[in-house]
């Protein structure tokens, strides 16, 4: 471990907890305590909206109330109203609910989602000229030009420093496998300009080379964990007195797949009117989803929630009877950690990253309706075989922490830095 502490890493991230919308918040945050815990020093550049937030944003900065080493970690911010999973339309209007506090947007923020991305890279420049570093290190497309910026500025002043680019999901992911062509050529330029890039599954990895054309030999898959602790909540939720329930917490987009969630339900319903389905998170088919629940005749057994961070989290989690990811292409998926954390049994989709380390949960392709109502209605009714399941997927996650992540990142900063590349 020792040998970590004078590495120093310039990252480039777009959110953090507590102002996260999505699980790259949370990689983020776990990635940099297991960095931290094992002595490198990270500078974290993200976004901030100018204006708001000031008093709040602040508090993120005392690290250690996030199980950061605060001796490790400096925060850099960037006016933005940029954030994860945003599109080119949600930028916009964005933009437009906050002029209240823009008074001087048109000098102050890009006039669409691409420019905005341009100008974050300026400031990336900005700042690898204020500080030392050995690595730069950049998640998800909307950093990649900020790396590039980064380290042209690094080499002007003399520094030789390796670019890692990390993907936690590409434009096939996130589009069900229709690319916006612009995000496309920025994810790919990023990519084959990078030294190496870090992908958190081999599903990832065989779709960057496949759809980017990019050497399997420069790509490293480092799979997300978690930081394994007992949640100890003992409350008493009273809509279990009466029903039983299945949980889907993710973003609505045509990613997570809530669409094949409510057909899922549909079945489910149809063998057992005991069952209620609740579905947490936000996004642009949120509106199609309640409107589906109401077409497909389960409107009053589906119960909708907005985005939930923190304990509210663990809540859900504790008062769902099995979890569902019925995403149409994961390329990891951190919740279903999060639910055996909180002694809930998962079912998950084959198209998943997680799926490659987690043995004690039950796999389904995300397209077979039947199967995977069948698969849910057994853990639902069969209270030995849901126990039984639950035991083996907590004794599986233990184990688990970021620094086993932290540690293969570490090695090959080493690698890139050693090879002066």
């Amino acid at each position: 471990m020792n040998d970590s502490k004078n590495i120093k890493v310039l990252m480039f991230g777009w959110e953090f907890p507590p102002f996260n919308s999505g699980g790259l918040g949370v990689a983020c945050q776990g990635l940099t305590r297991g960095l931290t815990r094992r002595g490198v020093e990270v500078i974290f550049v993200l976004p901030r909206i100018a204006g708001t937030l000031d008093e709040e944003y602040m508090k993120i900065l005392a690290a250690n109330k996030f199980g950061v080493n605060k001796h490790r970690i400096k925060f850099k911010t960037v006016d933005s109203i940029l954030k994860p999973y945003i599109s080119s339309e949600s930028y916009l209007s964005e933009k437009s609910g906050l002029e209240r506090f823009l008074q001087e947007a048109e000098s102050i923020y890009g006039s669409d989602l691409f420019s905005e991305v341009r100008r974050y890279s300026k400031y990336a420049k900005i700042i690898a000229s204020e500080e030392d570093f050995d690595v730069i290190h950049c998640h998800d497309w909307l950093t990649y030009p900020a790396g590039i910026a980064a380290r042209g500025i690094a080499k002007n002043r003399g520094m030789n420093v390796p670019l890692i680019v990390h993907v936690h999901a590409t434009e096939f992911d996130r589009t069900g496998g229709h690319p916006n062509q612009y995000v496309y050529d920025l994810e790919r330029n990023g990519m084959h300009v990078a030294d190496y890039i870090i992908t958190v599954s081999n599903y990832t990895k065989n779709i960057v080379v496949k759809h980017y054309g990019v050497d399997p030999s420069k790509i490293h898959v480092i799979h997300n964990s978690i930081d394994f602790k007992e949640r100890k909540i003992d409350e008493k939720f009273r809509i279990k007195d009466h029903y039983k329930i299945v949980l889907f917490l993710g973003r609505m987009t045509i990613q997570k797949g809530p669409d094949h969630f409510l057909w899922v339900a549909k079945k489910i319903s149809e063998m057992d009117d005991d069952v209620r389905f609740i579905m947490v998170g936000s996004g642009d088919m949120f509106p199609y989803i309640v409107e589906e629940a109401a077409n497909l005749g389960i409107g009053d057994k589906v119960l909708f929630s907005d985005f939930l961070n923190g304990r509210d989290v663990d809540r859900a989690y504790k008062m769902a009877d099995v979890y569902v990811m019925s995403s149409i292409s994961e390329p990891f998926g951190i919740t279903p950690l999060e639910a055996i954390n909180n002694g809930t049994p998962v079912v998950i989709s084959k198209q998943s990253g997680v799926s490659e380390i987690l043995r004690n949960c039950i796999v389904v392709d995300f397209w077979d309706i039947n199967l995977m109502a069948t698969k849910i209605l057994s853990l639902l009714n069969d209270t030995e075989l849901r126990n039984s399941l639950v035991e083996k997927a907590m004794n599986e996650i233990r184990d688990f922490s970021w620094d086993q992540p932290a540690r293969k990142c570490i090695d090959l900063y080493k690698k890139a830095i050693s090879e002066g590349v």
